[in-house]
């Protein structure tokens, strides 16, 4: 329809769905790549492109741990994503892929859910590709700010085809199981894991999770949380008086003074 179409254009943030192997991860890679060539002058491949000037490109891709840092896979992955979340502008570009994939399910479509309506709140145009298909319902439930985008594929005698198209929608499945076939997995995990993706598929089947609208939870009765993995530390009081600073109008001379000051103020509470 007209509307539909009008919404998609005003969309920010566009949730990419598709099989695996079928290029959402390198469409979105490859959006970001032209954007940082077009933006320092230089060739861009493609037949046309159009785009605003961007402040700063934003991207939380791969999978990697950070063994010397004592760092988790799942959080390197959030650490980055909290720089995107305490940074993004509207002029900024951000790309996402497979957010919360490191946790439990529930933990991680949830995170990603939040995650998704914080940067559409911030109007940033976002890439957010995934395959918590849960997350498509976006599109109705922030209409206009969420448009939903998948890579095409083909089911053609018990095989998939890969396409490399997008087009507006929601991918259906993910293929992993015919992926895993592909890779060499043994035919006899195969088969059982076809069996098991059929029995789970139909005891879910009718419970597909519907999160409450953003501040729509008052009044109802809250789960109890999850326990704290680790316990917080009190921020030191020297941290709200650094705030506080307006170093803009500050000479160095005051500056250097005040920074010496909060020096000694953090080295008492030692």
């Amino acid at each position: 329809s007209g509307q539909g179409a009008n919404d998609a254009s005003r969309a920010t943030l566009a949730l990419i769905t598709s099989p695996n192997m079928a290029g959402k991860s390198t469409f979105i890679r490859q959006t970001a790549l032209l954007v940082l060539l077009a933006q320092a002058g230089s060739f861009v491949p493609a037949s046309a492109m159009s785009l605003g000037v961007r402040d700063r490109i934003f991207t939380r891709v791969g999978a990697d741990d950070a063994l010397h840092q004592g760092q988790s896979t799942f959080m390197v992955e959030m650490t980055e994503t909290a720089n995107i979340l305490n940074h993004a502008t509207r002029k900024s570009l951000v790309v996402l892929d497979e957010i919360g994939r490191g946790t439990s399910t529930l933990d991680g479509l949830s995170l990603a859910w939040a995650i998704a309506e914080r940067l559409a709140g911030v109007g940033c145009p976002t890439l957010f590709a995934t395959h918590y298909h849960e997350l498509t319902e976006l599109e109705t439930t922030m209409p206009g700010s969420v448009v939903n985008l998948r890579v095409l594929v083909r089911e053609w005698d018990e095989e998939i085809v890969f396409l490399h198209r997008i087009e507006p929608g929601r991918a259906d499945q993910s293929y992993g199981v015919h992926v895993a076939r592909l890779a060499g997995v043994p035919a006899p995990v195969i088969e059982r894991a076809k069996e098991l993706l059929s029995s789970l598929s139909v005891q879910q089947a009718g419970h597909t999770p519907r999160p409450p609208q953003p501040g729509k939870g008052a009044g109802r009765k809250k789960p109890k949380p999850q326990l704290a993995l680790f316990e917080e530390a009190a921020e030191h009081p020297a941290i709200e008086a650094l705030r506080r600073l307006d170093l803009d109008t500050m000479t160095p001379l005051a500056a250097f003074d005040a920074l010496r000051a909060l020096r000694e103020r953090a080295l008492e509470g030692e």
